[in-house]
């Protein structure tokens, strides 16, 4: 399960992916601020999918959603990011061109487009609150919130060393870890899709 949620929410947030992006948009930015922005995007983050994650049942709740319906979405929603990655787009559901624009304010930039939606988007959210609901005691919960921090803890890190590590892969070198991370999110993407349509064929057929 520790598994299951750390490859979920490491493809879904795409820090590899997002690095030519994050370069263009803070080539300006000295390093001491880029570390200032880095700590406040994730921390930002963070607290949005983990209140996103508990939240969640209430939500479910709140709107006669079964979680069933929710996996179902949420694959088709992964599926459509994997397939952006495996083709090397950037996915609008990402940031936005005006977000893009407004993210060299740097006051801005840490909140919108970084934390939201670029490492808390519609996918890591979808994914934190099926993930969450898929828990089924407070150990599964907790390996859920250790491997959330886990997650982000090396997204920070990846952000801190971008340019080292964009220098040593290259652009081909971050394609291909990228398309690798899109074909993962896919099988991922159909997996819940399954796990979602399953026990509705049970109910509808019993026998």
């Amino acid at each position: 399960y520790g598994l299951l949620c750390f490859t979920s929410l490491f493809t879904l947030i795409n820090p590899i992916g997002m690095l030519p992006a994050y370069l263009s948009l803070t080539e300006e930015i000295t390093r001491q601020e880029r570390t200032i922005i880095n700590r406040k995007g994730i921390l930002t983050a963070g607290i949005i999918l983990i209140i996103f994650s508990f939240i969640g049942d209430s939500i479910f709740s709140f709107y006669g959603i079964t979680i069933n319906a929710f996996r179902i979405v949420g694959g088709f929603i992964f599926f459509r990011i994997g397939l952006n990655m495996l083709e090397s787009k950037i996915s609008r559901m990402k940031a936005t061109p005006k977000e893009e624009e407004e993210a060299h304010q740097k006051e801005v930039f840490a909140f919108t487009p970084f934390a939201i939606p670029m490492i808390a988007g519609p996918g890591s959210i979808t994914s934190a609150m099926i993930l969450s609901a898929n828990s089924q005691n407070y150990v599964d919960k907790f390996v859920f919130i250790t491997m959330l921090i886990l997650t982000l803890l090396i997204t920070y890190l990846i952000f801190q060393t971008s340019g080292r590590i964009s220098k040593f892969l290259g652009t081909i070198g971050l394609r291909i870890l990228q398309r690798i991370m899109g074909l993962l999110l896919m099988v991922i993407a159909v997996q819940f899709v399954i796990d979602g349509i399953t026990p509705i064929i049970k109910e509808l057929f019993p026998n």
